[in-house]
C-alpha cells in the first residue's frame, strides 16, 4: 500500500488525510501500518489521492518495502539524523539544568556542574557538527574520490 508515500508527497499529516478523505485518523495509522483497508476506505483514498481502487491496491501492503529512492532513503536518514541530535540537544539541556540545582541545593561554594555541562557540550558540539554537515571533509565527494582511488580510476 502506497498510502503512506503518497501522502508524505503531499506533505500532509495523518490528520489532514483523515480529514479530507472523512476517514479517522486511527484508520489512516492503520492502514499506514501495514492493516488492509475496507473498499469504502480504499474509495475513499483513491478519490483524495486522484487514483484507482486498483493502483492503491498493487503496492506490497507492508510499509518497510515500500519502493523508494536511494535519494529518498538518504533524506529519511538525514531527518532522523537530525532528530536524534535534537532529541540529544534537549537531553542535554534537562540533565544539565538538574545538575546545575543540585549542585546548587548541596554545595554552593564550588560549581562543578560546569564540569559535565563541558564535557557532554563538547560531544553535543561534534553531534551538531557532523549531523548538519558544518565541515564536511569526509563527505560523499571524499568517499567518491577515496573508491575511484582505490579502484584505480581517474576521475
Amino acid at each position: 500500500m502506497i498510502i503512506r508515500k503518497l501522502r508524505l508527497k503531499r506533505g500532509w499529516t495523518q490528520e489532514q488525510l483523515a480529514e479530507l478523505s472523512g476517514l479517522s485518523i486511527r484508520t489512516v495509522q492503520r492502514i499506514e501500518r501495514g492493516q488492509k483497508p475496507g473498499l469504502e476506505s480504499l474509495k475513499s483514498l483513491a478519490a483524495v489521492f486522484e487514483t484507482t481502487v486498483a493502483e492503491l491496491q498493487q503496492e506490497p501492503i507492508m510499509q518497510d518495502d515500500i519502493n523508494i529512492t536511494q535519494q529518498e532513503r538518504e533524506v529519511i536518514d538525514h531527518v532522523r539524523a537530525i532528530k536524534g541530535f535534537y532529541s540529544h540537544a534537549i537531553t542535554y539541556v534537562f540533565v544539565i539544568a538538574l545538575l546545575f540545582v543540585i549542585n546548587f541545593i548541596s554545595y554552593s561554594g564550588y560549581i562543578w556542574a560546569w564540569w559535565p555541562a563541558l564535557g557532554w557540550g563538547i560531544g553535543l558540539l561534534s553531534h551538531g557538527v557532523n549531523t548538519f554537515e558544518v565541515f564536511n571533509f569526509f563527505g560523499p565527494k571524499w568517499e567518491k574520490r577515496q573508491i575511484e582511488k582505490r579502484l584505480g580510476r581517474k576521475l
